[in-house]
């Protein structure tokens, strides 16, 4: 990918696990980031090579939802704001859910006073399509939500308002629809790999909610945060799925990761709301970012388990 000239970039939930990768990816670029977190998830742990790596980098101790932020927006005039904090892959029908539009119209409102050319936003693509057919599958962008819950409801609501903003205020936004980004740094309440491998590390035997058979789009970090670089300057006023289209079985996934261990899983009953298949399309991130997934399933889990060999 071509080096973009050094932009001024916000980044909110930027300590967490996909925002903190992001951040070394925009400094090794050569722009100046702000991260803004208020660290109910993220950690400062996260930010250690972004800090190490000696760019323009500033920690910013904050609620986005908060006042100051608009301040804080007007005072480091970002081109581009990139917001990690909205819906958790795991979201449920809690509090935490009911924040998310008062987040994203915060940092849309600040967005507006200030200037801000563009808004960048990760949600789900389980919360944005629901549970899919499996004659659908990999989904392609535009496809109903069929909302199965609050959450799903709320990420249609979400991209309504970034559009509604662009049509109104001429803010441009990316949705990047990620499926099971996976990786180091990833809380074990985040995803499913990082959940089985936390287990293994401590040699106790995982969960698998219901009967193992549910699949999964597995996508590598670095893979991922890739695509996010790319939307700095591309994909204007669309979502774009992350994902590489393959579904993978949760069974199969723990076996692959547990392989040459002596950890077993324990099956038990299935959590209400889980999706029993997903997978998307890349076709339009191939066309509006030039990005295509390169990471295996095995190439990065092995990453992983060599980090069981360090820990």
């Amino acid at each position: 990918m071509e080096q973009a000239k050094s932009v001024n970039v916000m980044v909110c939930g930027g300590a967490g696990f996909l925002g903190s990768h992001l951040v070394e990816r925009l400094l090794a670029d050569g722009h100046v980031v702000d991260v803004v977190d208020d660290l109910s998830t993220g950690s400062l742990a996260n930010l250690s090579d972004a800090r190490a790596m000696g760019g323009q980098l500033r920690f910013h101790h904050l609620d986005v939802a908060s006042l100051e932020f608009a301040e804080l927006v007007g005072l480091r005039q970002p081109a581009v704001i990139y917001h990690f904090a909205l819906l958790a892959p795991q979201a449920s029908e809690n509090s935490s859910v009911m924040r998310a539009v008062p987040m994203l119209l915060s940092v849309l409102e600040a967005a507006r006073h200030h200037g801000v050319k563009k808004v960048v936003v990760s949600i789900a693509a389980g919360l944005i399509y629901g549970e899919v057919n499996a004659k659908h599958l990999p989904v392609k962008e535009g496809r109903a939500n069929d909302a199965i819950g609050v959450p799903h409801v709320m990420a249609q609501a979400l991209i309504d308002l970034l559009g509604v903003y662009r049509e109104k205020h001429g803010i441009e936004y990316t949705v990047l629809a990620t499926t099971n980004v996976f990786g180091l740094r990833q809380r074990p309440e985040d995803g499913v790999v990082a959940a089985f491998a936390s287990a293994i590390m401590r040699e106790e035997n995982p969960l698998i909610f219901g009967n193992g058979k549910q699949t999964r789009d597995f996508l590598y970090v670095d893979d991922a945060i890739d695509a996010f670089a790319r939307a700095l300057h591309r994909g204007d006023g669309v979502v774009i799925n992350l994902g590489t289209g393959v579904q993978t079985s949760v069974e199969e996934l723990f076996k692959q990761l547990a392989a040459g261990t002596t950890v077993s899983a324990q099956k038990v009953k299935a959590r209400p709301g889980d999706l029993q298949r997903t997978a998307v399309s890349n076709v339009r991130a191939k066309i509006q970012l030039g990005w295509s997934p390169w990471t295996s399933l095995h190439d990065g889990l092995a990453v992983i388990r060599q980090h069981f060999k360090k820990a």
